[in-house]
C-alpha cells in the first residue's frame, strides 16, 4: 500500500482546504437563490370560453434583465414571460411572470463572457422553473397547461447586442459584448 492510499485501497483525502486532483473547479456562475418575483393571471372571458373548448392561440414575449445587487458582487437576473392567449379573437387569458435568480460570477470568468453568463446561461438555468409556473397558472385557471417551447437565449442575446451596437453606431462582430444589452422579445 502506498502512502497516498487509505487502508481500503481508495486514494487518501487531500489535505484540508485543497481540492482533490482532477476535481472540478468552482462554478463560474453560482445561483444563491431563485424565486417567483411576480405572477399575474387574468382571464376576463373565462365563462364564455369554457363552452367553446378550443385550444387558445398563444403569443409569448420574453425579456431578461440583470440588476446589480448590494456592492455589485451579486446580480439579480429576472426572466420576464408574458403569455397572451385568445380563442376566436376573444381574450382567453394573460399570464405574466417574473422568475428571478440571485447569482454571483466567479472572478475566473473572463470579463468579455460576463454579459453572456447573465443574459444567456442564467436564463437557461432558471427557464424550466419559470415554464412550470406558467403551466401551473394556466392549468389552475381552467385551461390546458401552457407548455412554453424552449427559448434560444443565445439568439436573443445576439439580437440585443446587435441592436445596441446599431444604436451606438459601432460595427457588429463577435467581439466583447456590452455589459447591459437592451431588453428584447423572442
Amino acid at each position: 500500500m502506498s502512502d497516498s492510499d487509505s487502508p481500503t485501497g481508495a486514494p487518501a483525502a487531500p489535505p484540508a482546504g485543497e481540492a482533490p486532483a482532477g476535481a472540478p473547479a468552482a462554478p463560474l456562475v453560482q445561483i444563491h437563490a431563485q424565486y417567483l418575483k411576480d405572477l399575474s393571471f387574468e382571464s376576463p372571458n373565462a365563462a364564455a370560453l369554457m363552452a367553446l373548448r378550443q385550444p387558445p392561440q398563444v403569443t409569448v414575449q420574453v425579456d431578461v434583465r440583470a440588476n446589480p445587487i448590494d456592492d455589485g458582487q451579486r446580480t439579480e437576473v429576472v426572466l420576464h414571460l408574458r403569455c397572451d392567449a385568445s380563442v376566436q379573437e376573444t381574450q382567453a387569458f394573460i399570464i405574466e411572470a417574473d422568475y428571478a435568480a440571485l447569482v454571483s460570477l466567479s472572478a475566473e470568468l473572463p470579463r468579455e463572457r460576463r454579459a453572456a453568463a447573465l443574459m444567456v446561461d442564467v436564463p437557461n438555468m432558471i427557464f424550466p422553473f419559470a415554464r412550470a409556473v406558467i403551466a401551473d397558472a394556466s392549468r389552475d385557471g381552467g385551461f390546458p397547461p401552457l407548455l412554453i417551447q424552449p427559448i434560444d437565449f443565445v439568439a436573443m442575446f445576439r439580437r440585443q447586442v446587435q441592436a445596441l451596437r446599431e444604436r451606438m453606431g459601432t460595427p457588429g462582430g463577435e467581439g466583447e459584448a456590452p455589459s447591459s444589452p437592451a431588453p428584447g422579445t423572442a
